[in-house]
């Protein structure tokens, strides 16, 4: 498990772009034959990588979580990337097709993942309370159509796990996918004191690219992000960007709230 601390936001400006780097982006999730963890301290949220190819892989708790099963205080969502895949929990099997998205919730033990060219990704969120194991298919998501031509942002959001939607304790979870020829996500675009999130970028295959913005309005910088990274960005801090082509990405909260709409908008112009 890879542990991230928060930053302060007055620390933000001074960062080096190799420090604001090994801050806020997320490397090397994805590994074949692997599970990998990543801690946020903000929020406590987390978030992995799983390829099974081929094999079963266990989802154990980490260490650093001191738990015996990573959903004894803990909610769960996996998304499938891409697939098919299966998702073994506490005896039962749930067949994923890509952009599946299977929620399990806190009290949950047994869980595995398998799949020959199946790839997961993991978001986790402490859980005050139990709520049902639920899977949702990528078309029966709550669809959104955002953006327009003009602004080079049209894209879908779906949402799966959300106030609305599949109940949780504090995690959010959804997927944008922007249309062929759009390539800015997010605008306008907002903070949210109240919530974590992390952006999982994928869809940009290997010369592809996206330079995500960060940090207070006032005083953002960019990172630049390729196929299958994400970035965590604080309560504090905006979140958008632009690609080299049109690409989709997985967006998680944790945090005090559920409500989607939970936003603190900025205005382009106030950008700095």
């Amino acid at each position: 498990m890879d542990v991230r601390c928060p930053t302060h936001p007055a620390e933000f400006p001074a960062l080096s772009p190799a420090e604001l780097r090994r801050r806020f982006l997320v490397e090397d999730l994805f590994v074949e034959g692997e599970l990998r963890f990543v801690l946020s301290q903000q929020d406590r949220i987390v978030v992995g990588g799983a390829v099974p190819a081929g094999r079963t892989l266990a989802v154990d708790a980490p260490d650093e979580l001191r738990a015996e099963h990573l959903c004894d205080r803990r909610e769960l969502g996996v998304v499938c990337l891409s697939g098919p895949g299966t998702v073994h929990s506490d005896g039962e099997d749930f067949a994923m097709v890509e952009e599946d998205i299977l929620y399990l919730g806190r009290g949950t033990e047994r869980i595995a993942l398998s799949g020959d060219a199946a790839v997961f990704y993991l978001v986790s969120a402490p859980a005050h309370e139990r709520h049902p194991t639920a899977l949702v298919h990528r078309d029966d998501a709550q669809a959104v159509g955002l953006g327009d031509q003009a602004g080079a942002n049209v894209r879908t959001l779906r949402k799966y796990v959300h106030q609305d939607g599949v109940q949780s304790s504090e995690l959010a979870l959804g997927i944008t996918t922007l249309q062929e020829g759009s390539v800015w996500n997010t605008l306008p675009c907002h903070t949210h004191d109240r919530r974590t999130e992390v952006y999982l970028y994928s869809g940009l295959g290997e010369e592809g690219r996206v330079v995500h913005i960060c940090g207070e309005p006032g005083s953002t910088r960019s990172i630049v992000v390729a196929d299958s990274q994400a970035v965590i960005s604080p309560p504090w801090s905006v979140h958008f960007g632009a690609g080299t082509q049109a690409y989709r990405f997985v967006w998680s909260t944790a945090g005090e709230n559920l409500a989607y709409d939970d936003m603190d908008f900025v205005d382009t112009k106030d950008l700095r």
